[in-house]
Order: C-alpha cells, then structure tokens, then sequence
C-alpha cells in the first residue's frame, strides 16, 4: 500500500494543513492501493511562497549548475525507474511492461532531451541595435493529468528547471504515486530548496489556489478542455502566462489501397495504445469509401490479436482504464456509437470474457460512422475507433478538420506529393506521415480547443522565458 500523505515544500516533507484523505483505487482490482493527502490553499501559500524565495537564486544560476543538476536527476531517475513503473502500473493501470518502457521511459526522455537543449540554447544573442535577452518566467503552477503521468510531469519540470523557473506541481489526485517519488528523484539530485514543491490535491483545494494565486507567474495545465477553460478563467484576473494541452479527436487519413493495411494495422494499435487514453490517439480512421469494407475487415483482425487482461499478467497489451468514471463514460460512448446507427465491427459494451473485476472494456472498432456522431466528435479516452469513409481528397480534409480540437493528425499514402499537400491542409498542431516517430525534441500541442502554447524540446524551453530587448546607449 503506497502511503502519500505529506507534501515535498522548500526541501522538506511536510504535513498538510487540513487532514483530508482520498483513497486511490487499482484499477485491476477495484481494490485500494494506497491513499494521498488532499491539500488546501493554505498548502499552495506555503509551497508559492518557498518557489518565490527560491526564485532569485536559482534564476541568476549558472547553465553550468543546472547541466550538473540535470545530470544528478538523469542519474536519480534512472536508479528509480522500476519503482516509478510499478507505482503506475498501480494508480492508473499501464501493464507492466508498457509502463517500464513508455511511460516511465518517456519522462527520462524528457530530461535528457531538455539537459541536450540546455548546453547550447541561446538565453541572450546579439541583433542588431539591441541584444536579445531570454529571462526565466517566475513562480510556475503546474496541474498534470492521470493518463500519462511522466510525461506530463517531466515536460513541465525539465523545461521550467532549465529557463531558470521555480515551480509547485500539482499531479492528479487520482494517480499521486508516480509524483511522490518523482519528488525524491529531484530531492534525491539535491534540487536547491523551493526551487521545487509538490502538493497533493484536488482541483477545487489546490489547483484552482494555483491559478488564481497573485504570486503564480505562470500555470501550465494538461487536462480537459472543460478543465482548461476554469483554469484559464481563475488566472485572468492576475494576467499570468496560461498554458493548456487539452483534447483531441486525432483522424489517421488513408489516402489510397497501397497503404491500406499498413496505416490501418498501426492506426488500431496507436489507438488503442495506453487503452485509448492518449490526447493524441487515431481514434477517427478515415479512409475511401471504397475501401471501408476491407479497412473494416484489417482493423478487426488487428483488433482480435490485442490482449486484454491485468498488468501483471505477461502477453498483456491493455490493461484496465483507470477509473470506475472513465469505464462508465467508455460504456456510454460505445452504446452512442450503436444507438446513432454505426456499424459494430468488433467489441461492443460490458467488460471483455473473463475479466469480470476491474476496469476493463473490449477492444471495440465502429465503421459507417459520420463525422456528426458523438463518437466522432466527443474524445472518448478509451479504446474505440470510428472508421468514417471519404469520397475524395478534399472531402478527407473537410472530415478531418470538422472536429473543436486540433491536437493531432496522421497521413498514411504511396505519394510523398500528396501526404506533404494533405498534412499542410490539416488544422492539428502535429502531423506524423506513414507510422513516424514523433520525437521529443519536437513542439507538443495543437489548435483551436486543443490548448495554447507549446511543449517538449526547445518549443517548451522558449515558453518558459521572457523576452526583453536591451538597446545600448552612447557609450556603452
């Protein structure tokens, strides 16, 4: 059982203020697997208050001290890396060996991505008739999601102990574990006192003291759009710098038969990667019409070789959701999908055969889906894939941007002429073609309801910096 009931303020452990707990449930087991502490705003004063001292000191640091710092936490993390697995495999359900790899692997990433970045960026550079001067932010408030716990976590962290930031980190209440021993890495590394605070919390105790709090410079949120919405409402009224990732209903458009199998075979995988609970995910596979049938036919074999079943076990590919909530909204959004008219091609509602404890869904593919049902327009955040047949170009384009969000895009085609034409026409933030890698040194982040700013690599160092202009008199 993972015990988290002290929050990590001004290099210490401390208690909280108040003695609000949350028991945070395995979702394998419908069982508790440990609790957190609820912090209030009297917690967000303490931790606000230890980053704005810190802030000066660490602010005027060298980029010698923070590479060398960078080099303790990469070195920490490392030496943490199957406890950071397994407490996620514990609070949000990631099998085992998808947890080790991807989503602990990937906040490593970050860290020795942001520590490359950091030995040659450009804080201050001559132009001409002034010199351009890159400062750090302030006090930045970090809100992180339950999904892709550090990921989120690292992509903040890194950039912002990079710019010369200090920070308080609010992870989701519902997958706390992976935060708290995150916080002893960077103890671990001897991060200078203040410079970062975790407290636990809710949204409505912690994260809404976050953004309204007059000494925050900046908050980065990662979350829902209903979400990003309060938070950028509560930071108005002190004019901080807002970031937000939000949703997204990502379209992988096949554009002709010789990419067919491929991009729907990867397509189904991507989707149904992390049980569906990726911002970015295909969920919308858009192909010709003439096609559909056999799309149909491909996405249901890939579908029918995915094992379901608990983290633990070997073999396994999707674990559970992560949250009796999140099964109840997959189960709704599935009967949506039958009851609007759309064609079952495999899985469908209920938990799949022999797994009757947990949060488990089936595997589900629709095809014949419009792009005006709500399992095209509403991100599902699960395992579930609309395929939606196009009749020509221009009409694959007008499906895929008819969506509020912008976060992600795929192209998958023969001729390298037209994919490059169709990802230019696509409003997403991030367009991969034919199955690439997106790489951590690229901008994360996308349009319209999508959110605003940029994170990972360089992108996500320059929106932690302030830009001044200092322009030489006589004589200097």
């Amino acid at each position: 059982m993972y015990d988290h009931r002290r929050f990590y303020i001004d290099g210490r452990w401390e208690h909280p203020a108040g003695a609000r707990t949350l028991p945070v449930i395995d979702p394998a087991t419908e069982e508790p697997a440990g609790v957190v502490a609820l912090g209030a705003p009297a917690d967000v004063d303490r931790a606000v208050a230890a980053a704005r001292r810190a802030f000066p000191g660490w602010s005027a640091s060298s980029r010698e001290e923070r590479l060398a710092l960078f080099d303790r936490i990469i070195a920490a993390y490392r030496a943490r890396r199957d406890d950071i697995a397994a407490a996620i495999t514990a609070e949000m359900g990631a099998p085992r060996a998808f947890a080790r790899r991807a989503q602990a692997g990937i906040g490593l990433g970050h860290l020795q991505a942001m520590r490359t970045i950091l030995e040659t960026f450009p804080f201050a550079e001559p132009r001409p008739g002034f010199e351009l001067v890159r400062e750090p932010v302030g006090v930045c408030g970090f809100i992180t999601p339950w999904n892709w716990p550090m990921n989120q976590m690292a992509c903040k962290v890194a950039p912002a102990l990079a710019a010369g930031c200090t920070m308080v980190l609010k992870p989701s209440e519902a997958a706390p574990f992976s935060a708290t021993l995150f916080a002893e890495v960077l103890d671990t590394a001897g991060v200078p006192p203040g410079v970062f605070n975790l407290v636990h919390g809710d949204g409505a105790g912690v994260g809404q003291a976050l953004a309204v709090h007059p000494d925050v410079d900046l908050v980065s949120l990662t979350g829902s759009t209903r979400a990003g919405v309060a938070v950028a409402q509560a930071a108005a009224a002190t004019v901080k710098r807002v970031h937000l990732e939000l949703g997204g209903k990502s379209p992988n458009v096949i554009l002709d038969e010789t990419s067919l199998e491929a991009g729907v075979a990867w397509g189904v995988r991507d989707c149904f990667s992390n049980t569906g609970q990726s911002c970015n995910a295909p969920s919308r596979l858009l192909v010709p019409a003439a096609l559909e049938a056999r799309a149909a036919d491909i996405a249901a074999a890939v579908a029918a070789g995915i094992v379901t079943g608990a983290p633990d076990a070997p073999g396994t590919d999707l674990g559970p959701l992560a949250s009796a909530a999140q099964f109840a909204k997959v189960q709704r959004l599935i009967e949506a999908g039958s009851a609007e008219g759309a064609r079952l091609v495999c899985g469908g509602p209920g938990r799949p055969e022999g797994l009757e404890r947990g949060w488990y869904v089936r595997p589900t593919v629709f095809a014949g889906v419009r792009n005006d049902m709500t399992i095209a327009q509403e991100e599902i955040f699960g395992p579930v894939l609309a395929i939606i047949p196009y009749a020509d170009e221009a009409d694959a384009i007008r499906i895929a941007n008819d969506t509020p969000y912008g976060l992600a895009a795929y192209v998958w085609g023969s001729d390298p002429a037209a994919t490059g034409r169709v990802a230019r026409r696509l409003r997403a933030g991030m367009v991969q073609v034919n199955g690439a890698d997106f790489p951590l040194t690229a901008p994360f982040g996308g349009y319209k309801q999508s959110g605003t700013g940029r994170e990972w690599g360089e992108f996500g160092l320059r929106d932690f910096l302030e830009i001044k202009a200092i322009v030489p008199g006589a004589g200097a």
